[in-house]
């Protein structure tokens, strides 16, 4: 393995033929440059976001830097991401402007922040917030309904008065007999905060509720607006929190609503636009020219498909001309997307008279149009199909601004109904529940599986145009949309700039190994596909468990079913990502990354901040527990990608532990535990998927802030485990929430769980050994990964007794790897694959055999992977390449 600074150094003499005079470095500086690529394809008129790691102690006060290619170059917007303990940046964020290109294979480097051609301005007012980006001006609001007062082209309104609309029913749909009630709630800002202020990059927060004419309050949300030097594209982060009563508030549209201006246009010049799947088009005119009876004329038909302005109606025909107030005029349309493989397209002149059916696929791109030939807007939602039921609507095109409607919850589908499945089967205590949880895998309680505070995060684009787009253009835009461009550092260069503790394997061979690995990664790519796991709750997670009976995964039972991150699914696919490069692996893991960090976790309530452990229903399972709302799943994306709502997520978590007073994790089977300390100073923390979480969230927020408190607490926690006389193997022990420190158990009891080191923890500790020189911890670390897997008398010779009831061998051979290359210990690496290769508690034979049933066994044509376990995909890919990361060269 190449030494991390002689990697650095290498790097910088002259890569990819670039000479460092590109890049004048501040006095005192070393020469740096980070090799970078683009996932699928360079960005075009787009804005870019990405992070970038750097070696401890290699950069220290800069803050300017360029990007080159070999298509050019161009100063970025950066910012601080991450601190070393000694000050030096571990990661910084950077932002690239839309107007320039640089080509397919960029370079990072340290340089001057040169003025550039298009910069961005943010002017602050009191009620008022102005962004100014080239040809685009947005006002925004600090109060009120209206998140986006205006947006403007040149100097031109094009459209205004954006809010967000939530339709909550009283009732669900389709129960016959039941009446139902709907009430309009639209947005009521709180709080608007200026996050970034340019040159580059602006970022706006918007937070507030959902708010009706009675002065209820339901849906916080918080809103991200992302501006871009050069661009008039504007990207929206949106996320809402329900915190309704899911028995009678029941959402049957969720969305953001815009005017746009048409300023006087002529019927026949206004213009709508729909994309639906393979670059097709809709397009048409609110009144149109063509397939009359009577002909108005080439020039004027050749211009109205073109969505050029048509000569003046005076000369038209007169037969035309004289007629125009009888042709039509469609002032509605809307496209639903009402499964991941139908959508419909509708139009009708006004309400009270009927649809017509317009238009119809299977897969839109999610984005339309409406304007003029003097201006329009264009917008779309990002995973439109696959996060279905979603729906855009353009109204009211006949009058002086229409209205356009972003529906992330069509209401032309049925409400949510986010009611739990079954009515508990009678399971009215821990005994009964129990006996639930043997037979269906479901630890259930009453009150338990509600879906008070979960979070839902979706992306919208706007684009204010000057023009009604081609069809082309537009395909264009929503093709961006869909798969926005993406910047990331080499796998060679992570690796040696120690991201992520180091813990993963650059790939690229042909070994048996990676082509297994590549398996089945692809496997389940597929199975998202071939099972349609998609869904606007659903889409990013994967399923737990197959039933080789029904020939389709366990949906229904119990904890088989959605897999809520067990056994770390998402830091599998992350670290995959990170040896590879793939940009398919990039999307399942960022699609995972924003279900689990939202759907799966209580963002506000009485289980806040905890996730659920797997189950039919995302948030259904009583286990509510920090192992799955961990900040160790969210780390990957928000220092590759500088996310801000994955930011907040994880701060969410800094006192995540305050919860476990009150929900205790082990109550249910450990009646040692105490079940409530709420008016105490202390909870009960295993050091295993409790710890890990809770040490995930303080070391990043530490190392985001440099806060002394997150720090102190930390390393508190780690001198105190380091400080049992069994280490990890005492299991458990009360922690002091205030310091973080553990009290010291003194009965000598050994304790050791098999999934204490299968959520995140083996992640965390590598990163903390690298980032804090603690002897006495890395010390306890060590001898917790030696003796996990280590032969029965060498773990009574060290520990008194030997370990029974044990698990999950082959996930942890990781452990036994990782100790042989902190020690140099080569038998340890020799007993590291051979664990990994005899696969006790996960696959001791791997195959790439796929059983292929076609109907009508099944529903559809399907792909089965014989043995194949979400848990033990997991834990098999996690081990094999760290393995091969930390044994190799052993």
């Amino acid at each position: 393995m190449v030494n991390r600074r002689e990697f650095i150094k290498n790097s910088s003499l002259g890569l990819a033929g670039l000479s460092l005079a590109h890049f004048p470095l501040p006095s005192g500086a070393a020469p740096l440059l980070v090799p970078l690529k683009w996932l699928e394809q360079p960005a075009i008129g787009q804005g870019v976001t990405w992070g970038v790691p750097w070696p401890k102690g290699s950069l220290k006060g800069v803050k300017s830097f360029r990007v080159k290619g070999d298509g050019g170059e161009a100063a970025v917007q950066t910012w601080p991401l991450a601190y070393w303990p000694d000050g030096s940046l571990k990661w910084t964020g950077h932002a690239l402007p839309a107007n320039v290109t640089i080509g397919k294979s960029p370079v990072l480097g340290v340089g001057t922040l040169a003025p550039e051609a298009a910069v961005m301005e943010v002017m602050e007012q009191e009620d008022v917030i102005t962004v100014q980006s080239d040809t685009l001006t947005a006002v925004l609001r600090r109060k009120g309904t209206h998140l986006i007062e205006s947006l403007a082209r040149n100097g031109r309104p094009i459209c205004g008065k954006g809010k967000l609309v939530a339709l909550i029913q009283d009732k669900p749909d389709h129960e016959p007999g039941h009446s139902v009630t709907t009430d309009i709630f639209e947005s009521e800002l709180q709080k608007v905060t200026v996050e970034q202020k340019g040159p580059v990059r602006a970022t706006i927060k918007l937070e507030g509720v959902h708010k009706n004419q009675a002065g209820r309050y339901i849906l916080p949300f918080v809103v991200r607006l992302y501006f871009y030097a050069g661009s008039e594209e504007i990207k929206i982060i949106h996320t809402f929190i329900f915190d309704g009563d899911e028995n009678r508030d029941f959402v049957g549209g969720l969305g953001l609503k815009f005017e746009v201006d048409f300023r006087g246009e002529e019927l026949h010049n206004r213009h709508i636009r729909f994309v639906g799947q393979n670059g097709g088009v809709f397009g048409e005119a609110v009144r149109g020219l063509t397939g009359l009876r009577r002909d108005a004329g080439k020039p004027a038909r050749d211009a109205q498909i073109a969505g050029r302005r048509t000569p003046p109606a005076a000369t038209f025909p007169s037969s035309v001309s004289e007629r125009m107030q009888y042709i039509a005029a469609f002032g509605d349309y809307t496209l639903c997307q009402s499964t991941a493989d139908a959508f419909e397209i509708h139009k009708r002149t006004k309400p009270g008279h009927g649809w017509l059916q317009a238009g119809y696929g299977k897969r839109s791109a999610g984005t339309a149009y409406v304007g003029s030939p003097g201006g329009g807007l264009a917008f779309g939602i990002r995973n439109f199909w696959q996060s279905y039921p979603a729906q855009l609507d353009i109204s009211n095109a006949v009058a002086a601004q229409a209205e356009v409607a972003i529906w992330l919850w069509a209401p032309r589908s049925a409400a949510m109904d986010l009611r739990f499945y079954h009515d508990g089967m009678g399971q009215d205590t821990y005994t009964k529940q129990l006996q639930g949880l043997e037979i269906n895998y479901e630890d259930y309680e009453p009150g338990f599986g509600t879906p008070m505070g979960v979070a839902r995060t979706s992306e919208i684009c706007l684009k204010v145009l000057d023009a009604t787009p081609s069809h082309a253009v537009l395909a264009d835009f929503a093709a961006r949309v869909q798969l926005p461009a993406v910047l990331t550092p080499e796998p060679r260069y992570l690796q040696e700039a120690g991201a992520f503790g180091g813990a993963f394997a650059v790939l690229g061979g042909q070994s048996e190994l990676e082509k297994q690995l590549d398996f089945y990664f692809n496997f389940y790519r597929d199975q998202v596909e071939q099972h349609h796991w998609y869904g606007f709750w659903n889409y990013g997670d994967v399923m737990h468990t197959y039933d080789t009976d029904r020939r389709v995964w366990r949906y229904d039972v119990g904890g088989f079913a959605w897999d809520n991150s067990e056994l770390s699914t998402d830091i599998w696919l992350w670290t995959y990502f990170l040896s590879t490069g793939r940009a398919d692996v990039f999307r399942m893991a960022e699609a995972m990354t924003r279900h689990t960090g939202e759907v799966d976790v209580h963002h506000i309530g009485r289980f806040s901040p905890l996730g659920s452990r797997h189950n039919v229903l995302h948030w259904g399972c009583s286990a509510k527990q920090l192992r799955i709302s961990t900040a160790a799943n969210r780390r990957y994306y928000y220092y590759l990608t500088a996310d801000e709502r994955t930011g907040d997520l994880m701060r969410e978590q800094i006192e995540a532990v305050r919860t476990l007073q009150s929900v205790v994790p082990i109550r249910k089977v450990n009646p040692d535990v105490p079940k409530n300390t709420e008016n105490s100073d202390f909870a009960s923390v295993g050091f295993g998927t409790d710890w890990g979480a809770i040490a995930a969230a303080w070391l990043t927020e530490w190392e985001r802030t440099g806060s002394p408190e997150m720090k102190v607490r930390l390393l508190n926690s780690m001198r105190t485990i380091a400080a049992q006389p069994r280490g990890f193997f005492t299991g458990l022990s009360m922690m002091n929430i205030a310091t973080g420190e553990f009290q010291i158990d003194t009965s000598g009891k050994v304790s050791v769980s098999h999934l204490s080191a299968v959520f995140g923890l083996p992640e965390i500790c590598f990163e903390l050994i690298e980032l804090e020189n603690d002897p006495a911890f890395e010390k306890a670390w060590l001898q917790y990964c030696t003796l996990y897997n280590a032969p029965p008398e060498e773990q009574e010779a060290h520990l008194g007794e030997r370990l029974r009831r044990l698990n999950l061998q082959q996930g942890h051979a990781r452990l036994t790897a990782y100790a042989a290359w902190k020690t140099g210990n080569r038998k340890l690496a020799q007993r590291a694959w051979e664990e990994f290769y005899k696969g006790e508690g996960g696959f001791s034979k791997t195959s790439q055999e796929l059983l292929r049933h076609a109907p009508p066994r099944v529903l559809h044509p399907t792909e089965e992977g014989p043995g194949i376990s979400t848990n033990a995909v997991a834990q098999w890919g996690l081990a094999a390449i760290q393995c091969l990361a930390f044994a190799e060269n052993q």
